[in-house]
């Protein structure tokens, strides 16, 4: 078992994760709103020592993002979730998107056995 995390900035891509998530079979995910902490430096905290020109880089129209998790039972259906969404996405290579990665479950409580 994993779970796989998804912070998403570009939002708009939200709701077709979702729905190829319920296509292949992914039961279930959790959205969290969610901001990055350059953002969080920029918006939130004139202390923080930032030149004018490196505020004016970090600042950005979409300060904030989405993060998606979700258990994903086994290795077959967790690559298929990251194809389907890099393919939705067009890869996470483009500047500015996000990032994407699985972590291995060891041991879990509250989830049903199937």
């Amino acid at each position: 078992m994993h779970v796989l995390f998804i912070v998403l900035n570009k939002t708009e891509y939200l709701d077709d994760i979702l729905t190829e998530f319920v296509n292949i079979g992914v039961k279930g995910a959790t959205i969290l709103d969610s901001q990055g902490m350059a953002s969080a430096l920029v918006n939130n905290n004139d202390k923080v020592p930032i030149f004018g020109s490196l505020r004016s880089f970090l600042d950005s129209s979409r300060p904030f993002n989405k993060t998606i998790f979700t258990l994903v039972e086994t290795d077959e259906l967790l690559d298929e979730a990251m194809n389907s969404v890099n393919r939705l996405v067009g890869g996470f290579n483009h500047k500015g998107l996000g990032i994407m990665f699985s972590i291995p479950v060891g041991k879990i409580c509250g989830v049903p056995k199937q």
